[in-house]
C-alpha cells in the first residue's frame, strides 16, 4: 500500500522531468535543418530505451549530448603574490580611511591660503589661530585613532590635495621651529613630513586608489 502511494506521488514529478527533457530534445532537433535530418541515421531503440535525452549530429550520426556545468580549479596562491595582495589591501584600506580627512583638510587649507593672500600680514596670525581651533575641533579626535601607517598615507594625501608637503605647511602656519620639532617626532616613528607625492611614479598605487574613491564623490 505504501509503495502504491509513493508511486502516485512520484509520478507527476517524473512526468515533469520527462516533459522538460523531451522539450529540450525537440528544441535541439528543430534547430537542425530538415535537409540534414533526412540523411541522418536514426538509432534503433530497444524496449528499454524510454528516456528521452538531448542529441547532436556528430559525423552524420545522431548521438546523445549533454552540456556539463562549470568547474572551478583553484591552486594555492604563491607566497610572493599573497604578500603583494596583503600589501595592496593594507594600502587600499588606509587610503579609504584617510582620504576623507585629506580632502576636507585640503579644502580648508586652500581656502585659508586664498584668504591670507588678500589680508594684511599683520592679520595673518590671528586668522590662522582662529582656523586652527576649527581644524582641531573637527579632526583632533578622529586623527588620534589612526595608525602610524595610516598617518603616513594621510600626509601623502594632504600633499596631493594642497600641493605642499606637511613640513612646509606647518612651517608656513606655525613657524620653522615648530616644523622642525614635528619633523623630529615623525622621524622617530619612521616617517618624514617632507615626503613628496608623485602620482606618476612612486605613488601611482595610491593615485589609482584615490581615483577609485573619488568616483564615489562624483555620484
Amino acid at each position: 500500500m505504501r509503495m502504491g502511494l509513493l508511486h502516485k506521488k512520484s509520478l507527476p514529478a517524473l512526468l515533469v522531468v520527462l516533459l522538460v527533457t523531451a522539450a529540450l530534445a525537440v528544441s535541439a532537433q528543430e534547430s537542425i535543418p530538415d535537409s540534414i535530418l533526412k540523411n541522418i541515421h536514426r538509432p534503433e531503440l530497444g524496449p528499454n530505451d524510454t528516456i528521452v535525452v538531448a542529441a547532436k549530429v556528430d559525423d552524420g550520426e545522431l548521438v546523445p549530448a549533454q552540456t556539463l556545468g562549470n568547474w572551478w580549479v583553484k591552486a594555492p596562491m604563491p607566497k610572493g603574490m599573497k604578500q603583494r595582495l596583503e600589501k595592496w589591501t593594507r594600502l587600499r584600506n588606509a587610503v579609504y580611511v584617510t582620504y576623507p580627512f585629506a580632502r576636507k583638510a585640503g579644502a580648508i587649507m586652500n581656502d585659508m591660503n586664498a584668504k591670507l593672500a588678500k589680508m594684511p600680514e599683520s592679520e595673518h596670525k590671528s586668522y590662522i589661530k582662529s582656523r586652527e581651533k576649527e581644524l582641531k575641533k573637527e579632526f583632533a579626535d578622529p586623527l588620534t585613532q589612526l595608525s602610524v601607517y595610516q598617518g603616513k598615507v594621510l600626509m601623502k594625501l594632504i600633499n596631493r590635495q594642497t600641493g605642499n608637503n606637511c613640513y612646509d605647511i606647518i612651517k608656513e602656519y606655525k613657524g620653522g621651529v615648530t616644523a622642525r620639532v614635528w619633523q623630529t617626532v615623525a622621524f622617530f616613528f619612521g616617517s618624514n613630513l617632507k615626503q613628496p607625492y608623485n602620482a606618476a611614479e612612486d605613488d601611482k598605487e595610491i593615485e589609482s586608489i584615490v581615483q577609485e574613491v573619488e568616483r564615489m564623490y562624483v555620484r
